[in-house]
């Protein structure tokens, strides 16, 4: 076990000795030299959005460069390998901003926000942008006339589908912003983005898609990690540079059901490993912090963050089209294990249909249409027998548990909407959360009713 430096330098004078926070820790230098080497960096991000003709602040490009960094730390740095505890690691970004004393000033909530999404031991350290990067970003030579006035993540998933299908359907001219970094979703972004295209017309919407990672093996000792609890601080960033680009005061939609949203552990032994907090409301109230204490303006919002998975699907603006294009949207956890499963039919990377985000995806397609025409690893659901030590039966047998512990005692309910983390920012919608809560799992409850899953002999 070891802590985890990562330092970034940008331009080619960023020579000076850093002085990291964290005691005794292994150091990992990633260099950059100015313009194209961060655009890179950041899977062309800047560059797309100059052809768009929008221009981002140094200060956003700042938010960005960090949450590569910290990309870098979550994905790189084995948990098995230097986590206290088989989990928690401590970790650190060293990065040169544009304005370090702004950066200095925050740094105790950035810290706690990602000690919250990762459930890690964070420490930020910041120093001034050498000479040569005082300023990265070049100068536009054409600006876009007419800017889209939202900002929409996109995914490639069904929430995210749905949230742009809702927002062009409403006429709003929108930039959908989207990072990957397997092939399988950005084979079904793209294929998404087509239909969107062929439905609502190439004027209708702009598009950033980027990808951003490393390799692995690039932090000494350890190799990869894929729990990948950090990964929407970057999915945020990347949002809110591009809003920064647009100007003004800029929605940033963060399509995502409820019951995902809050991911009330379905048993005990998932509060750590299993539950995770990429959109729960606590941390993305923490996040708008962050964007407004750096006068960034653009805005994290949820519309969906009191809806069922089955009443998003229910309540979509153009449901024949939703419903003819369900099928090419990926919902699932891993979708590329199935590349090493032993059944040569099954090898195509796909939803696996037995995983948490799966099992709440088929719910709320049968809610919705009946009917799901989406090819899953494990094709039949209902009527089902599964051995529950295994992964196909694993996450049924957690929602059996939990949808019998809240019918038995509905009051805990009110309780374990709070057990993810706390809703001190939205004292008003506790009553809506627990109504999601419970209706999210009534939804998964009368998928999986005749399932059995159990230890086989």
């Amino acid at each position: 076990m070891s802590r985890q430096s990562i330092v970034f330098r940008v331009g080619r004078d960023d020579d000076q000795a850093v002085d990291t926070r964290l005691d005794g820790s292994n150091v990992t230098e990633f260099a950059f030299d100015a313009f194209v080497d961060v655009d890179h960096l950041l899977g062309g991000t800047l560059s797309k959005l100059e052809q768009l003709g929008l221009q981002p602040s140094e200060r956003s490009l700042d938010l960005a460069v960090l949450a590569a960094a910290v990309t870098a730390a979550d994905t790189k740095v084995e948990r098995g390998v230097e986590g206290q505890d088989g989990w928690t690691r401590e970790l650190e970004a060293c990065i040169p901003v544009s304005d370090h004393q702004d950066w200095l000033r925050i740094t105790p909530l950035l810290e706690r926000t990602l000690n919250f999404l990762t459930g890690d031991l964070w420490t930020m350290t910041f120093r001034s942008r050498s000479p040569s990067a005082v300023r990265v970003i070049e100068p536009l030579t054409k600006t876009l006339a007419a800017r889209p006035t939202d900002v929409c993540l996109f995914s490639g998933g069904l929430d995210s589908f749905i949230g742009a299908i809702d927002l062009l359907s409403k006429g709003k001219s929108v930039l959908l912003v989207s990072h990957y970094w397997d092939s399988v979703t950005s084979k079904h972004q793209e294929t998404c983005l087509r239909a969107l295209e062929e439905r609502y017309g190439k004027a209708a919407f702009l598009t950033v898609r980027a990808r951003v990672g490393f390799n692995n093996g690039v932090v000494d000792g350890s190799w990869t990690e894929n729990t990948l609890r950090g990964r929407s601080f970057l999915f945020f960033a990347l949002a809110a540079l591009s809003a920064d680009a647009i100007g003004g005061d800029v929605n940033i939609h963060v399509p995502e059901n409820g019951l995902i949203s809050l991911n009330v552990p379905l048993d005990p032994l998932r509060l750590g490993s299993l539950s995770t907090r990429t959109t729960h409301p606590y941390y993305m109230s923490r996040f708008n912090e962050i964007l407004r204490e750096l006068g960034l303006r653009g805005v994290l919002h949820n519309a969906y963050r009191h809806m069922t998975k089955g009443e998003m699907v229910e309540r979509c603006h153009d449901q024949s089209f939703l419903r003819e294009h369900v099928k090419d949207t990926i919902s699932c956890s891993s979708p590329s294990k199935a590349r090493f499963s032993p059944d040569e039919e099954r090898r195509q990377p796909k939803n696996c249909g037995h995983c948490v985000p799966c099992l709440i995806r088929r719910a709320a397609i049968r809610r919705g249409f009946g009917e799901d025409d989406t090819e899953y690893q494990l094709d039949v659901i209902e009527k089902s027998e599964l051995d529950s030590r295994d992964a196909k039966g694993e996450h049924v047998r957690s929602f059996h548990l939990a949808i019998s512990r809240l019918r038995n005692r509905p009051g805990d309910a009110r309780f374990d909407i709070h057990k993810p983390g706390p809703l001190i920012d939205f004292p008003g919608d506790w009553g809506d959360y627990e109504t999601v809560y419970r209706q999210g799992l009534e939804e998964v409850a009368d998928l999986i009713a005749n399932v059995e899953a159990r230890p086989s002999d």
